[in-house]
């Protein structure tokens, strides 16, 4: 009942939110729901995940909001940047972003598209996983029993379907419900910005009840973990800690802030004024801050309330509430989940329908002559219907995911299988915003093969994992080649398998990218989207009145 009251809710300021657009008196064009509505970025992941990883592995979860604020505060005017081309381009996704600055290139559009898609649907399963775990977790009460193979894997994956078409149905009643040229949707933009208020809230809540209400505050909390020796490490930073991988995260979440779909969507298509960019570079970090503080003191008063091991970290922020018998605060922590899977899956699944709709399925049908679609004067209902098509296309395969292959991983793991592949965007993005001489088959070259290596490093071995491929193929590479080992490819060893595949995939995707552009000629459009890219501040106020390419 409160699961179904919290979405009609959603749906109620959603509905609101495009009403008042729709009477010009939209009510996103405010710096503080901006803000706010880039803590999507602040997933289930964040509010479950980061306790989980907090609990095993200590402070190093901070990296993935290192990096975010470190991009919002010291490279704030590489977002700035981004923001004024997009605005003088008319971009409508990060597709968009990336083939229009290669000449219009819908080669290009579409092999983003592609990365996109195969990259981000393990994250929206994710947030299915995430969902249907906790909802089962808190149906079990008073007793706190996990979700097993044998006990409640069909309950798991029936919730998760149910949620993840409830998810659809939000995205395409107020994400595809009319063509809007700019791609602003104020009704889902309001709705994610009420829902990071409600997940802070949830857990800032869950941190004060640990901290001060079974434990007398910070002090108590840390001295009776140090108490424990196996616990001590996990809030100190220890000679010994692996330094390749706290760098490697720090830079996937400076990648992921600018390349993942939902967060290029929110933080650049849906931006209704420039000079709200301001106001997010503090408050956005600052929201990052207040939602870290309690990370470690609930993982350490979970590992502390529970000593057998018997509770999956993941959900300490719902079993300990739950173990105290604090039905309400319990309830709270629940919904706090749900407004933090809810608001990724939605974004994200507007943001991939657009690209897969402009950048995929319109030109190919255009091309079909015989459909005679260029003879029809009005196309709105042909793309809006392909748009809700995508979107429970996209459902539908995050949801296969999470039956197939999400089951074999923590929720951290599958968050930084997408990290990595939205990282391959980052060269092309940046090289082609500074460095004009970058040609489209350099950037056509560097995704590809940057993509491919990820595959083939990440992806594969999560499928062997999961048990669709021959644990030799992790064990002894493909054809027993050692060399070929996806984890310690062309002999590289001693790192984690995150940053083994970051590194592969970088020297491949920067290098290729370098290499072939050097080596290419760029067309006459390629010049003249290369010079409106880097240099925008000389041609953006003109870009009203002075087309420098057109084209039917």
């Amino acid at each position: 009942l409160t699961s179904f009251a919290y979405i009609g809710l959603l749906f109620t300021i959603a509905y609101y939110g495009d009403k008042r657009a729709d009477a010009g008196r939209g009510i996103i064009n405010n710096p503080y729901i901006y803000s706010l509505s880039i803590a999507v970025y602040a997933t289930s992941w964040t509010f479950y995940g980061s306790v989980g990883r907090a609990a095993a592995d200590g402070l190093i979860f901070i990296t993935i909001y290192l990096g975010p604020t470190l991009m919002f505060v010291a490279w704030w005017f590489l977002l700035q940047k981004i923001l004024r081309i997009s605005k003088a381009n008319g971009i409508t996704s990060i597709a968009d972003f990336i083939a229009s600055r290669y000449g219009k290139s819908t080669a290009i559009g579409g092999l983003v598209t592609l990365i996109a898609v195969v990259g981000i649907t393990p994250y929206i399963s994710l947030q299915l996983k995430a969902l249907s775990t906790s909802l089962t977790v808190l149906l079990e009460y008073p007793k706190i029993i996990m979700p097993t193979a044998e006990t409640g894997l069909p309950v798991v994956t029936i919730t998760a379907f149910i949620i993840a078409m409830a998810m659809a149905a939000f995205a395409i009643l107020f994400g595809t419900r009319h063509l809007d040229p700019s791609e602003h949707h104020e009704g889902v933009v309001a709705a994610i910005a009420f829902e990071s208020i409600i997940k802070l809230i949830a857990f800032v809540a869950v941190g004060l009840f640990v901290t001060f209400g079974m434990y007398k505050g910070f002090g108590d909390l840390f001295l009776k973990a140090a108490a424990k020796p196996e616990l001590q490490e996990l809030f100190a930073i220890s000679p010994s800690a692996d330094y390749t991988q706290w760098v490697t995260l720090t830079i996937l979440s400076m990648a992921a802030i600018l390349c993942l779909p939902r967060q290029f969507h929110i933080t650049i298509v849906e931006n209704a004024g420039t000079d709200h960019l301001s106001k997010a570079v503090w408050m956005f970090p600052l929201y990052l801050l207040l939602i870290n503080i309690f990370v470690l003191p609930i993982a350490i008063g979970g590992l502390l309330q529970f000593p057998a091991g018997n509770v999956d970290p993941d959900t300490f922020v719902l079993t300990l509430p739950m173990s105290t018998k604090n039905e309400g605060l319990a309830l709270l922590a629940y919904i706090g989940g749900l407004s933090a899977a809810t608001g990724m899956a939605v974004i994200s699944a507007i943001a991939l329908s657009t690209m897969i709709c402009n950048e995929v399925l319109m030109p190919t049908l255009l091309r079909m002559v015989w459909l005679r679609l260029n003879e029809r004067g009005d196309l709105t209902a042909l793309v809006l219907n392909l748009r809700r098509f995508s979107i429970v296309f996209i459902m539908l395969l995050s949801y296969g995911y999470f039956v197939f292959i999400g089951e074999s991983y923590t929720l951290v793991t599958i968050g930084l299988l997408s990290f990595a592949a939205a990282a391959q965007f980052a060269p092309a993005i940046i090289g082609g915003i500074f460095w004009k001489g970058a040609t489209s088959q350099g950037a056509f070259a560097g995704l590809g093969l940057g993509f491919a290596v990820w595959i083939y490093t990440l992806l594969l071995p999560s499928f062997a994992l999961s048990g669709w491929l021959p644990q030799s193929f992790i064990a002894e590479g493909p054809f027993e080649i050692a060399l070929l080992k996806p984890y310690e490819f062309l002999g590289l060893t001693g790192m984690d398998n995150i940053s083994h595949s970051l590194f592969w995939s970088m020297v491949a995707n920067i290098g290729s990218y370098i290499w072939v552009s050097v080596n290419t000629e760029q067309s006459a459009i390629e010049r003249v989207q290369a010079a409106l890219f880097v240099d925008v501040d000389k041609y953006s106020g003109k870009a009203g009145r002075f087309n420098l390419w057109q084209s039917s």
